[in-house]
């Protein structure tokens, strides 16, 4: 008789994915964009820094790691330019943050939407869940299915019907997660810049013709139709931010608009927020949480400088947490991943593995 274990996952003390990339790595992509490097040496240069990092999130006493998003050199395009259907493209601009314009890099339907077997980050998984053994939870993260509701990537040609573009991205990502699963996955999280957008005052990307509210639903629709045959034993979490690049933030806004609907029926196991500055708002949506529903893991730590935040600070922050949402239902992590995209944020690797290491013994202390 085979048993099934559950991950525990989010743990006390969490991560959101991404790590500041070496100086080897940018070396290797620099040499293979050059042709001096073969994308087998690229690849093996890759795996090397990731066994590295692995273990020293191990170190660190992280109980989930991840590889670091080191093949990546976007958090969502390197993974939606894979799909059947979807192709990467330069278009005229960047996105716009806070003080600065992205790098040119985005992607855009080419014909049906369809997961493709044959995606890379399947094949990296399994690569990576070997080199972690059993010393951890291999913890993958991929962008939500909402990031295709993006204004200008539909196309309208293809998909003329709105809802037919929804039940394809629907189709497509219970493949994908399935694939994950097979692979051995059982700790995937789905990145949401788009839902978090929704709360945004003005919504930066909309060119369904929908409102807010029907956007949220939509929203809410496409996430619990992905998640519908969901194995028992495969841990799925959401992080909704407000874009992360070069230590530079997309939008602001609270999380009120989308938290009656979105916290409240959205069957995540988890969900990932954005808890570091004023501009995240208060913890009042957190009110509509079901009890003993989704754990909160609450990103009171930033990742967008490398100074430690004062302890008794946090302390503070998570017992006005517990007002909304019980203690045993509550995790710490820092507000987003440490590179969202290949450039990194504005600190150093130590500082890096100093905050990871801080918010794992704080843990310690809250949680015992």
């Amino acid at each position: 008789m085979t048993t099934t274990t559950i991950v525990k996952a989010p743990f006390r003390a969490d991560h959101v994915g991404s790590l500041l990339r070496p100086e080897a790595i940018h070396t290797a992509r620099k040499d293979f964009q050059e042709g001096t490097i073969t994308a087998q040496q690229l690849h093996d240069i890759e795996t090397a820094e990731i066994k590295k990092i692995i273990d020293k999130q191990i170190e660190v006493g992280l109980q989930a790691v991840t590889d670091g998003e080191f093949r990546r050199r976007f958090w969502h395009t390197d993974f939606l330019e894979h799909l059947n259907g979807v192709e990467g493209y330069i278009p005229n601009h960047g996105f716009a943050f806070k003080g600065e314009e992205t790098e040119r890099y985005d992607v855009r339907v080419i014909g049906k939407i369809s997961f493709n077997p044959d995606h890379p980050h399947i094949k990296e998984f399994i690569e990576f869940k070997e080199l972690v053994g059993d010393r951890a939870v291999a913890k993958q993260t991929i962008p939500s299915p909402n990031q295709l509701f993006n204004a200008g990537i539909r196309n309208k040609d293809v998909y003329p019907d709105f809802e037919e573009y929804t039940k394809d991205i629907i189709a497509t990502y219970r493949d994908a997660i399935k694939a994950f699963y097979d692979a051995g996955c059982r700790y995937l999280q789905l990145d949401d810049v788009y839902i978090a957008g929704l709360n945004a005052p003005d919504i930066p990307f909309n060119d369904s013709g929908y409102s807010r509210e029907q956007l949220i639903d939509l929203a809410l629709r496409v996430v619990n139709g992905v998640l519908e045959d969901k194995p028992e034993d495969l841990v799925i979490t959401t992080h909704l931010c407000r874009g992360n690049y070069r230590s530079k933030w997309a939008f602001e806004g609270s999380y009120a608009k989308i938290a009656p609907t979105l916290f409240a029926k959205e069957k995540v196991d988890g969900f990932f927020l954005e808890y570091d500055d004023d501009r995240s708002g208060d913890f009042g949506p957190l009110e509509f949480i079901p009890n003993g529903g989704a754990r909160v893991v609450l990103g009171v730590f930033t990742s967008k400088h490398g100074q430690l935040e004062d302890t008794e600070n946090i302390k503070a922050r998570i017992e006005e947490a517990t007002k909304y949402v019980p203690l045993e239902q509550l995790c710490i992590s820092p507000q987003c991943g440490f590179a969202s995209t290949h450039h990194g944020n504005i600190l150093t690797e130590e500082e890096q593995w100093a905050k990871l290491k801080y918010i794992v013994d704080l843990s310690k202390e809250i949680w015992g």
